[in-house]
């Protein structure tokens, strides 16, 4: 699977326009409608669909907000198309994904990677793509309900940490998350860590820096107007908080993208 672009955190209210040749993955975070008149399908939670040229679509919110997704464009040759048809994913279907952690977190490997380069991406970008698909797939059979019944509150964990990067430059406290769930922060950073594979603090670093990143390669905001709009009071704590976890500085991480373009 030869992976094109990759882009995370993006906002629409309809992607009419978007796909060009090749194929795309849509990972979305928000209510979506797919199709029109008696053939349209919502979904109200998180879902993925893929989506592959010369394949009718009609995307749009469902919830009269700005869609939230990420999004993965590749071209597929002839045993991937096999692959695919073997998993039992159906071009256009949309599948709910209720549980992010896997798919999410593939996805922000895949966009670091991409961004680093290298000899080894082409190998690595076909892997995640495959086991994107397959968390999709073992979703859509029900093996993520399985947190639900084992973990105690996580339809509130998971609604807080979807509030998280949502809002990534608000204020989240574990104490006062924890005070609201009537739990202890000890309990709180259990329960949480067991959800999701991360704790709290955690996911409001990575919020915030996904939001950076799509800033640096949207907009020609300075790295210091960045860093105040994603919640960072310090430049520098910003500056060596994104080198830590995405592997470059914001001003190399902008660089490599806009060169990647053009």
């Amino acid at each position: 699977m030869k992976v094109n672009k990759i882009r995370l955190g993006c906002r629409r209210d309809s992607l009419s326009g978007e796909l060009g040749s090749g194929t795309a993955f849509y990972y979305f975070r928000s209510p979506v409608t797919f199709g029109s008149g008696a053939k349209t399908v919502t979904m109200k939670n998180g879902c993925a669909v893929l989506i592959t040229a010369g394949l009718e679509s009609d995307i749009k919110s469902a919830d009269g907000q700005p869609m939230r997704y990420d999004t993965v464009a590749f071209r597929l040759n002839f045993a991937e198309k096999q692959y695919i048809a073997s998993l039992g994913i159906v071009y256009g279907q949309p599948v709910e994904v209720t549980d992010d952690f896997v798919v999410s977190g593939i996805l922000k490997c895949l966009k670091a990677q991409s961004v680093n380069g290298g000899k080894s991406f082409a190998e690595f970008s076909e892997l995640a793509m495959r086991l994107i698909l397959i968390a999709v797939v073992s979703s859509a059979d029900g093996e993520s309900d399985v947190k639900e019944k084992r973990i105690p509150r996580y339809s509130e964990l998971k609604a807080i940490r979807e509030s998280i990067y949502e809002d990534p430059t608000s204020v989240w406290d574990s104490e006062s998350l924890a005070d609201e769930m009537g739990i202890s922060r000890t309990y709180f950073h259990r329960l949480y860590l067991a959800a999701f594979g991360v704790t709290c603090r955690q996911d409001v670093i990575e919020s915030r820096l996904t939001a950076a990143a799509d800033l640096l390669e949207t907009t020609d905001m300075s790295v210091s107007e960045i860093a105040e709009e994603c919640g960072y009071e310090s430049d520098s704590y910003f500056m060596r908080q994104f080198k830590q976890h995405k592997g470059c500085t914001p001003t190399e991480f902008r660089y490599r993208l806009r060169n990647d373009n053009e």
